[in-house]
């Protein structure tokens, strides 16, 4: 079931919600006399979200249930993001060597601590020291690309297409860029309280595909990278064109028709 709400200019879209779920008006007393929206929902009980609009000084807004299958599915994931990448483990020394054959299929790599791992836009011989600020789930968002999105991942890997820059990002290294812009943006790290209007619609998202996550993840990497040839930019705007694919992903996820990942329009560039 889908609902949209509007409010003579705003907008609140609440997307494939489960039959469980429950959807109610809401008005807060205290609000400011401007037309913005409110950009921190009420917390108004257990598992229950207010996504609140102030217009000519009136809050007005929708809550729902969160589903058990949305907070098993988030709780998995915060489970994920928590993990720290830990050289001396077997399952990420693993992990390393599955995402190496899978962007040099029939290459073999020399050792986990090689000058090979530049090629594929590691800062030093040991990749183990990129994963401090997003941990092991951005390797394993670098891994799910390769497998999935296969072309994609090459074409980037490789600087394929457009006009490339004299001075590219590192691929890699932009890959946990991406992972901890990701978190950031949907608020995930939050410990109860939602705060944000786009992780609220990506938990609807996450309780109908458990690889959510990932699959943002993958379109993140691919409008980066497109921005990138649009800006013409070079490494040192990198953070810029990071903030400029941010707002792009949040525009998207916030359209009226994107039910899932793969409805945004950005995730047709994916091959």
């Amino acid at each position: 079931m889908s609902s949209v709400v509007r409010n003579q200019g705003s907008c609140v879209a609440i997307r494939s919600l489960s039959p469980s779920s429950s959807i109610n008006r809401c008005s807060h007393a205290s609000a400011s006399s401007d037309g913005a929206t409110c950009g921190r929902p009420a917390w108004i009980g257990k598992r229950l979200t207010c996504v609140c609009f102030k217009r000519k000084g009136v809050y007005e807004g929708i809550y729902f249930n969160i589903t058990p299958k949305q907070e098993e599915r988030l709780n998995r994931l915060r489970h994920r993001m928590k993990v720290y990448f830990d050289g001396s483990r077997p399952d990420h020394q693993e992990a390393l060597r599955a995402l190496w054959s899978a962007t040099y299929a029939g290459k073999e790599l020399h050792g986990l601590l090689s000058d090979q791992w530049k090629e594929m836009g590691w800062q030093g011989r040991d990749p183990s020291t990129d994963f401090r600020g997003a941990g092991f789930i951005s390797l394993e968002n670098l891994l799910f690309f390769a497998k999935t999105f296969s072309t994609s991942f090459q074409c980037l890997l490789k600087k394929q297409g457009g006009n490339r820059s004299t001075w590219e990002y590192p691929f890699a290294v932009a890959g946990v860029n991406i992972t901890f812009m990701i978190m950031q943006m949907l608020d995930l790290d939050a410990s109860v309280k939602p705060r944000t209007f786009i992780r609220s619609v990506f938990l609807q998202m996450l309780s109908e595909n458990e690889w959510a996550f990932d699959l943002l993840y993958c379109v993140a990497f691919v409008v980066m990278d497109k921005q990138w040839l649009e800006k013409n930019a070079t490494y040192m705007e990198f953070n810029e064109v990071l903030k400029s694919t941010r707002t792009q992903l949040e525009r998207e996820l916030l359209m009226d028709d994107v039910l899932r990942i793969e409805d945004m329009p950005s995730f047709t560039l994916l091959c």
